[in-house]
């Protein structure tokens, strides 16, 4: 077959489908994000560039292994270099700093037994300190989309190498907005996922207790690719913790900040305008919104640089600074370290600290149950030079919606919200508690969807398509997302179908019916058609009432096969049915 040119926009889904296909190759798609490297060196994306010596043994592997078992099979990575790629030098954005790792961090060596190709180490703010992306003695990381506006730190050149089509997803890291950030200012997926669900050894420590490795993407389907793959917990790792892998769902309730929120920068009035309008059209997703007080995250917020915590990066680096003298160092972030040294914090200082924000912990933990916290990922933004005339005020303006996120231990994920103006993208940030991610993966795709004014339609689901079950990815990769449990009018009988594997059945009855457990589901409504052919007799799609007395599209069984199957009504629901038996 002849080759093709290969996309600028590299998805997973993308390349996945060029392989199969015959279109591309790996090696293929390699060369060509090298070409794409050569021609942006002004950009000054990456610290370690990719080249096809060093990408040659990982695509040597590949022939060994089988596709089908290597869920990112050939699909090409950047890697912040904060983080550790056995046999290539980690500098943290410090050139004194420099080590070669004699081994990956533990995501890498995930991503690696998975088929991903690593390509090289991108540039980000020194010592992941910053999130404007011009800290950097490696030069300042161009904006893809307006080069004289900053990119966004500290993980600058991995959001900034997606969105030039020079990789298909990049790690980055998070202490206090850095996987958020860049992903709002270069139109991108930005995912902070549960604190520890994401292994962190082998990543240079900024805030320890607080770091997070996070991941930059085109679309919300392949940060969920990527999580399902990093997400193990590493017993090693004093951080990590065991956590449940995403699905999407749909929370009872949406919080939003009352009254007029701070915006600034250049396009500070783009920025209120857009933000008013995302407010209406997430009024327009039938989810209860809730106005709160948002004074709560921001004390939170305050307690990150104003308080204690900085001392905490002090403890990481301190020793290295005051061995070389600041030498390799950039002077204002030499000048934040060392503020985390400073005689006036005091031991009891930290405490207080920790006993207020676990206040304000139980606070969160009650305002967010079923619940996210929606909140402009940042309230503006600023061109390379006004950011080198104030680097510490507009360093802070870009935490105000993120700083607090850590902190509370909350997951985060940024996704594209349209745009301020043409090349300035607006991101929206969905923030759930811990554990919690699939909320915020449903907001964003229920947003979107809405955003694109496709119709949805919702249909009610009863048996294998429900979440957990082995149907479910049927609905999944038509881009339907869980919308929340329910229960069928008083008038159907569940039937046990004699099939391999059983499946039930719903059949609406005259008489002795009962009230069965079903899953709303919103799907397209231009990919019904593609999933009734996914349907077999005696199934297929049919009005199902409620009990709240609504009509839904649903799953319907033809009545003959009463006689035929075994009566589960008792049980009134699948699920239950399924753990009894």
């Amino acid at each position: 077959m002849q080759k093709k040119d290969i996309s600028k926009k590299l998805t997973i889904s993308y390349l996945k489908d060029g392989y199969k296909r015959g279109v591309f190759s790996p090696v293929d798609v390699c060369s060509e994000i090298i070409k794409r490297v050569e021609n942006t060196v002004e950009m000054n994306i990456w610290i370690k560039k990719p080249s096809m010596d060093e990408i040659k043994p990982y695509l040597n592997k590949l022939k060994k292994m089988d596709k089908n078992l290597a869920p990112l099979w050939g699909i090409p990575f950047a890697i912040k270099d904060n983080i550790d790629l056995e046999g290539i030098p980690t500098t943290a954005g410090c050139e004194e700093y420099k080590y070669t790792p004699g081994e990956s961090s533990d995501v890498v060596r995930l991503l690696l037994e998975a088929g991903a190709i690593p390509l090289g180490k991108t540039n980000l703010d020194q010592f992941a300190t910053g999130l404007v992306g011009t800290r950097s003695l490696f030069g300042e990381t161009h904006n893809s989309l307006k080069g004289e506006l900053i990119s966004g730190g500290s993980s600058s050149g991995s959001a900034v190498s997606v969105a030039m089509g020079q990789a298909a997803f990049s790690l980055g890291t998070d202490t206090a907005g850095s996987g958020r950030v860049p992903a709002a200012l270069n139109n991108l997926v930005g995912l902070k996922s549960s604190m520890g669900a994401w292994s962190t050894r082998g990543v240079v420590p900024a805030c320890a207790s607080l770091d997070c490795v996070t991941v930059f993407t085109h679309n919300l389907e392949d940060a969920i690719a990527v999580d399902r793959v990093v997400r193990v917990f590493d017993s090693e790792n004093p951080w990590s913790r065991p956590s449940k892998p995403i699905y999407k769902t749909i929370p009872e309730k949406i919080c939003i900040p009352a009254g007029d929120l701070e915006f600034f920068g250049p396009y500070e009035k783009g920025y209120r305008k857009k933000w008013k309008t995302v407010i209406d059209k997430i009024k327009l997703l039938n989810i209860p919104v809730e106005f709160i007080d948002y004074s709560l995250f921001s004390e939170a917020a305050s307690i990150l640089y104003d308080g204690p915590w900085i001392a905490e990066r002090w403890a990481s680096l301190g020793s290295f600074i005051e061995k070389n003298k600041g030498e390799g160092m950039v002077k204002v972030t030499e000048a934040i370290l060392k503020s985390g040294a400073k005689n006036d914090l005091r031991a009891d200082s930290v405490f207080k600290a920790m006993h207020r924000l676990g206040q304000i912990k139980v606070m969160v933990k009650k305002l967010l149950h079923n619940a996210v916290l929606v909140l402009p990922t940042v309230g503006g933004t600023y061109t390379r030079e006004q950011v080198n005339r104030d680097p510490i005020k507009t360093n802070s303006n870009l935490g105000l919606y993120t700083n607090h996120c850590n902190l509370l231990g909350l997951t985060a994920l940024d996704f594209q919200a349209g745009w301020v103006e043409e090349g300035v993208p607006f991101g929206v940030t969905s923030f759930a508690l811990d554990n919690c991610e699939g909320f915020n993966f449903g907001i964003a795709s229920l947003y979107q969807l809405n955003d694109s004014e496709e119709e949805i339609t919702n249909i009610a689901v009863c048996g294998l398509h429900m979440r957990g079950f082995q149907l479910e990815p049927q609905l999944t990769t038509l881009n339907a997302h869980f919308v929340k449990e329910a229960k069928t009018a008083p008038v159907y009988k569940l039937l046990k179908l004699p099939t391999t594997p059983s499946k039930p059945g719903l059949v609406k009855v005259p008489s002795n019916g009962g009230s069965i457990d079903v899953e709303l589901w919103s799907i397209p409504t231009k990919n019904l058609g593609y999933f009734l052919n996914c349907i077999k007799a005696p199934l297929g799609l049919g009005l199902v009432q409620l009990e709240d007395g609504q009509e839904v599209i649903g799953f319907i069984c033809e009545g003959y096969m009463e006689k035929l199957s075994e009566d589960i009504t008792k049980y009134a629901g699948w699920r239950n049915a399924a753990a009894i038996n």
